[in-house]
C-alpha cells in the first residue's frame, strides 16, 4: 500500500483526468480515465441529481455516492461550504435552496476540477458560489463561518478522516450542521484489495468500517448524529475480476463482508454560557 502523500497524489491524478471529460464520456469509458468498461468502479455508486432543482448537467460528473443537498437542511441565507467540490454538482444544488442572499463555497484539491467549476459558474453568473483550491485536511476557510457542509463521495478518499471532521467541527458555526454522503464497510474487505492503492480513486478501499466511522464524528466533538440514508452497493463481477480470483470472489460474497453508502447527519454544538465550541 502507497503512502499517505503518495495516495493523495494518484487521486489527484485520476480525477484531473476524469475532470477533462464529460458525464457521458466518463461513463462511455466508466473511469474516465481508462479505456475498458470493466473500470466503472467510480460510477457504481452515484445518485441521480438530473430531477433536482438547479441541476447543472455540465458540472454532473456521475461521482458521487448520495443526494447530501437533499437532506441537508440548507435555508435561504445559509453559507455553504462544500467539500471536494469537483465540477460544482452539490455547489449549484446547495446555491439554489441558500438564494440569493446566501453563499456557497467549493473546496477542492484538484486544479483541474477548480478550472472546470469556475467556469461553470461564470457561465451561470452565479456571483455568491466561490470555490477555493485547497485539501480538506486543512479547509482553507476561517473557524466558524459556514451553517451547512455538505461533501458527496469524498472523505473516503481521504487518508485521514480523523483531521476532516476535526477541520469540519471548527469551521461550522456554533449550531451548524454536516450532510455527508460517503462509503463505509460492513466486516473485513479482501486484502488485496486494499492493496490496490488504485481503488482509493474508486471509494473502494478508502473506507472504513461503519461503526468507526460514526466513531470519529462523534470523538470531534459532534451531537445529534443521524443517519438519514443507507443504501447496499453491489460490485459488479467486472470489477471483482480485476482484483480478485475466483476464490477470492466467492468468499467475498459469501462472507460477512458489505459495501454501504451512507448519508449522515451530525450538529455543531451551540456554545454554552462561558464555555466554548470552537
Amino acid at each position: 500500500m502507497k503512502n499517505e502523500s503518495q495516495i493523495k497524489e494518484l487521486v489527484r491524478e485520476k480525477y484531473s483526468e476524469i475532470a477533462s471529460q464529460s458525464k457521458q464520456q466518463n461513463l462511455s469509458s466508466c473511469c474516465g480515465a481508462t479505456s475498458s468498461c470493466n473500470d466503472d468502479v467510480y460510477h457504481i455508486m452515484a445518485d441521480d441529481y438530473s430531477k433536482l432543482e438547479g441541476y447543472v448537467a455540465d458540472a454532473d460528473l456521475g461521482l458521487g455516492c448520495g443526494l447530501p443537498t437533499e437532506f441537508a437542511q440548507i435555508k435561504e441565507g445559509d453559507v455553504v461550504i462544500d467539500l471536494g467540490s469537483g465540477a460544482g454538482n452539490d455547489a449549484f444544488i446547495a446555491r439554489r435552496i441558500a438564494g440569493e442572499n446566501g453563499k456557497v463555497i467549493g473546496i477542492d484539491f484538484t486544479e483541474a476540477m477548480i478550472e472546470r467549476a469556475r467556469t461553470n459558474a461564470e457561465k451561470l453568473g452565479y456571483n455568491n458560489v466561490e470555490f477555493r483550491f485547497g485539501d480538506i485536511e486543512k479547509i482553507p476557510v476561517t473557524a466558524t463561518v459556514a451553517d451547512v457542509i455538505v461533501s458527496n463521495c469524498v472523505l473516503n478518499l481521504v487518508p485521514n478522516k480523523q483531521k476532516v471532521f476535526s477541520e469540519i467541527f471548527r469551521v461550522l458555526k456554533p449550531g451548524g450542521h454536516f450532510s455527508i454522503s460517503d462509503i463505509v464497510l460492513h466486516g473485513e474487505m479482501p486484502s488485496r484489495w486494499k492493496e490496490v492503492a488504485e481503488l482509493y480513486a474508486g471509494c473502494v478501499s478508502g473506507a472504513i468500517q461503519k461503526h468507526e466511522y460514526l466513531a470519529l464524528i462523534e470523538a470531534a466533538g459532534f451531537k445529534n448524529l443521524k443517519l438519514q440514508k443507507e443504501k447496499p452497493i453491489l460490485v459488479p463481477d467486472e470489477i471483482l475480476k480485476q482484483y480478485l480470483d475466483e476464490k477470492e470472489i466467492a468468499a467475498y460474497k459469501n462472507g460477512n463482508v458489505s459495501i454501504e453508502s451512507i448519508t449522515v447527519f451530525a450538529e455543531k454544538p451551540t456554545c454554552e454560557p462561558g464555555g466554548c465550541c470552537c
